[in-house]
């Protein structure tokens, strides 16, 4: 009994991704090579031709002075003519095109379904083959090849005896998905085709010469490789569970992908490609040795991966890890790549010194001046993940460190559970050793939580510095610049994040409120019943005319009211009155919340709250204006001439005026040896 073949439902169980589109034309050298293989004269007069058929419809075409002549990649690729001097399709060859899954030349790794690639990317395979039959007879064979009839129109003529032997094999109709999908121009195509035949190249005997031609382009593979190629292959091989591999080490100039990687091949064809870029502590970028920059790449070939290739040759069928009872016998794919990149890092080791000596000089760099939160941490780090690329962005650098970081708070929490409890059976000094362990992780996190936050306290101050400064149009920055940097405005404590209040810049025992509300009308502020709403600078959405309240105390004997009022820098235009007086104003808000009655933010009654102390801060510069208002005031001037203070009896209240110098150099003096310990700059 005969089975039929269905080709169409053959051709649909086969797979090939849209992003190898080119492999089918790939396919097609390959079988050239094969093909003047067995013609049985010196490969290096074998001779193949990839012309790129393009469509001269396509694209819009605009005359330039400039433009070089050439093709243009704004013409689509609408196929490939292939054509080689190999023996050609003689009967044997027709046949096993014929059969699909034919052992046919199953000993190079043929698999007897290359020609589906064909089907899969292109509508339509011509093909033209002279040739010479078993009598000596030269010969001329065409047919197409094309869904759902598979080999059609096949016509067999004599040929006119000493034409050359050649075979044309022309793939058209190139489906929009893989077109769109694929390499472009003719560089590209080249380049592709040459990496994925790099093997013939460097093996014993060589590759025929191939050509790639486009339009009136032409490309040589073997002047790609002359420029690609650092110096010849090193070959080594090792074992795993009883299969043997070989590797060949490989220096390119460059490749189309710009990576280090190893290319897993199977019956000396490219099957699968890896970037191994990071994978090897110092492996960025481009390696240099005496004779200049060089990619590396590795080619890995074994009996195992001619065996275990799918038969459409874009995958391996091999675990991806070892696994259950055949975890010790079958060789998986982790497995493989291990032990390549083992052997890949000690080919690699002497050019690596000088990529780890930078990468570990941008991880401290980063780790002492903007990451300081890490330090505590790089210990529990794996050694060969401190090694980063050198280009690294600060932001990927931050989430890099950030996931080692997790993953140690993670395990602190996991053994925090634990570690509270004596296991069964387990001694007292092993229960001891195991919390010293764990008391030392919860030292080291504790130490970086502390690092992020004196970090952020050292860029605070530092964005601060700026804002207070000119800029290059002479101008200085707005009240609610300044306001937000010490807190968000329009918020209250019930609103505002913790993380985005600095009021330590004015005073660290401002953090420690009962309420505390920022560019609010007094009449919203659950601490007072007050309604008032008259007064312009209290309801106005400006600094200058809203204050930063905060009642403090942890009981209502203990109680106190904070004003600050912030001026915009070198503001000189302060007089009598509250409207343009900044200490009055701060005072005036201070009196109005009084009147309203003050509660707690939990409406519990304050005694004597029309008494409560009172302590009002106004930043801003000092300016000849306000040197007038703070001398009618009484006040007394700070020893550094940059402030003035006084207590004002009628508002039971003291009152300090601070320049923006003064702010600044006082948060970080208080501040200063935090920023010393982690060596950031306080200049």
């Amino acid at each position: 009994m005969t089975i039929e073949t269905n080709l169409t439902g053959r051709l649909r169980n086969t797979s090939l991704p849209y992003n190898r589109g080119l492999l089918p034309l790939f396919e097609a050298v390959v079988n050239s090579i094969h093909a003047i293989e067995d013609a049985r004269f010196p490969v290096d007069r074998g001779r193949i031709e990839v012309e790129i058929d393009r469509d001269a419809q396509s694209g819009i075409q605009f005359s330039h002075p400039d433009r070089k002549p050439g093709p243009d990649p704004c013409k689509e690729i609408v196929g490939f003519k292939i054509t080689d001097n190999g023996i050609g399709f003689t009967e044997a060859n027709v046949q096993a095109f014929r059969t699909l899954d034919t052992d046919y030349k199953a000993d190079r790794g043929c698999r007897g379904v290359g020609r589906l690639l064909w089907l899969k990317a292109f509508e339509e395979v011509s093909i033209k083959s002279t040739f010479r039959d078993n009598n000596g007879k030269l010969k001329t064979r065409n047919f197409f090849f094309a869904l759902p009839k598979g080999v059609f129109d096949e016509q067999i003529t004599d040929a006119p005896e000493g034409e050359p032997r050649a075979t044309e094999v022309r793939l058209r109709g190139f489906h929009k998905r893989y077109r769109e999908a694929s390499r472009k121009t003719t560089q590209a195509i080249a380049n592709n085709l040459f990496e994925h035949c790099l093997w013939y190249f460097v093996r014993d005997g060589g590759a025929p010469h191939i050509t790639v031609r486009d339009e009136e382009k032409k490309i040589a593979l073997h002047d790609v490789y002359d420029e690609h190629m650092l110096c010849s292959a090193r070959v080594e091989h090792f074992a795993i569970k009883g299969e043997d591999f070989e590797l060949i080490h490989i220096k390119q100039r460059a490749n189309s992908s710009g990576n280090h990687q190893v290319s897993y091949c199977a019956s000396n064809r490219l099957v699968r490609e890896e970037s191994i870029n990071g994978s090897i502590p110092g492996l960025y970028g481009r390696l240099s040795d005496e004779s200049g920059q060089f990619v590396y790449t590795c080619y890995v070939t074994s009996a195992l991966l001619d065996r275990a290739v799918r038969s459409e040759r874009t995958e391996f069928d091999l675990l991806e890890k070892p696994d259950g009872l055949f975890g010790e016998s079958e060789v998986s794919f982790s497995e493989i790549r291990d032990k390549v990149i083992e052997r890949a890092a000690e080919h690699l080791a002497h050019y690596l010194d000088g990529n780890k000596a930078k990468s570990r000089e941008r991880l401290n760099g980063y780790v002492s001046h903007k990451g300081t939160r890490y330090r505590p941490i790089l210990q529990r780090i794996p050694e060969s993940q401190l090694y980063v690329d050198p280009q690294i962005s600060d932001k990927d650098l931050d989430l890099h460190l950030h996931k080692y970081l997790y993953e140690v708070e993670r395990q602190l929490l996991e053994e925090g559970h634990e570690i509270m409890e004596q296991k069964k059976d387990e001694d007292l000094l092993e229960y001891r050793r195991r919390l010293e362990e764990y008391l030392k992780k919860a030292e080291d996190i504790k130490k970086s939580d502390l690092a992020s936050y004196v970090t952020h306290r050292r860029v605070i101050l530092e964005l601060l510095e700026k804002a207070i400064q000119r800029n290059d149009k002479g101008e200085y920055a707005r009240e609610d610049i300044i306001h937000r940097l010490i807190m968000p405005m329009g918020l209250d404590s019930t609103e505002a994040c913790a993380d985005d209040c600095n009021l330590w810049i004015v005073d660290e025992r401002l953090a420690f409120h009962d309420y505390l509300a920022s560019d609010k009308a007094i009449s919203s502020m659950p601490i007072t019943g007050s309604s008032e709403m008259k007064e312009p600078d209290i309801c106005a959405l400006n600094v200058f005319d809203n204050p930063i309240l905060v009642s403090e105390g942890s009981g209502p004997n203990l109680a106190s009211i904070v004003v600050v009022e912030i001026k915009r820098p070198m503001r000189n235009d302060a007089k009598e009155g509250e409207e343009k007086d900044p200490i009055e104003q701060a005072l005036g808000y201070l009196e109005r919340i009084r009147e309203g009655r003050v509660t707690t933010c939990l409406g519990r009654p304050i005694p004597c709250s029309e008494r409560i102390p009172g302590f009002c801060y106004i930043i801003c510069d000092i300016t000849p204006s306000i040197h007038r208002r703070c001398r009618m005031h009484d006040a007394s001037i700070t020893s550094d001439g940059m402030g003035y203070f006084f207590y004002h009896k009628e508002y039971s209240s003291y009152v300090e005026v601070i320049s923006f110098d003064r702010l600044v150099r006082a948060a970080k003096e208080r501040n200063k040896a935090f920023f010393d310990q982690l060596g950031l700059p306080t200049t």
